[in-house]
């Protein structure tokens, strides 16, 4: 008879695999239920009109945010070129795109396309510029505080090493040389190979 050693631990589920589907039932009767106060309030008529109102609003916004997010990449290409040719270094101000929130007001939008009353008041908040700008805050905070606690080796820690710039702005890439190592007319002596160059 074998011992053998304790089974497998199965990995937990993350609370967001747990709740969403809960949070996306929830909200779909939310919906259902508030088209069906509003009708039985309104009449049908109105609930459609309202329906189809926020979905050719959202189908605008879409649009817009979709032009001005070309335009933005455009303009930061433009830049950039610009840049490449005179030497000088983009400011922080071009690099971040001037605090553009394109974003938020697209998923503004596509919440004014979903049929329901609740993302239609929700994506109305988000075409709000305060809103918008208060939320794009929150998040990058969220983000730099992930990737600050992420371990060493991560995907996380690799994104932030990729985002090291210097101080002109310009990304360097290269690899580390290791001046302790033994060196042999064609590179390092422990059997690497020296790296190709273009």
């Amino acid at each position: 008879m074998t011992t053998g050693a304790p089974p497998p631990q199965t990995p937990r589920r993350s609370r967001a695999r747990t709740f969403l589907p809960l949070g996306l039932a929830a909200w779909l009767v939310l919906e259902i239920w508030l088209l069906t106060v509003v009708a039985n309030a309104a009449g049908g008529l109105t609930v459609l009109l309202l329906l189809v109102g926020g979905a050719v609003l959202g189908v605008t916004v879409v649009k817009r945010a979709g032009r001005r997010a070309f335009a933005g990449l455009a303009s930061t290409f433009q830049q950039a070129q610009a840049a490449a040719q005179s030497g000088a270094a983009p400011t922080e101000a071009d690099r971040k795109g001037a605090g553009d929130r394109n974003g938020f007001l697209m998923l503004g939008g596509i919440l004014l396309i979903i049929p329901g009353l609740i993302s239609d008041a929700a994506g109305l908040l988000l075409l709000v510029p305060p809103v918008r700008a208060a939320l794009g805050r929150a998040a990058e905070r969220a983000v730099e505080r992930r990737m600050a606690a992420a371990p060493p080796g991560s995907l996380q820690d690799a994104f932030q090493q990729a985002r090291i710039r210097r101080p002109d702005g310009k990304v360097v890439q290269g690899e580390v040389i290791r001046d302790d190592a033994p060196q042999g007319p064609y590179g390092p002596v422990d059997g690497q190979r020296p790296p190709l160059t273009p």
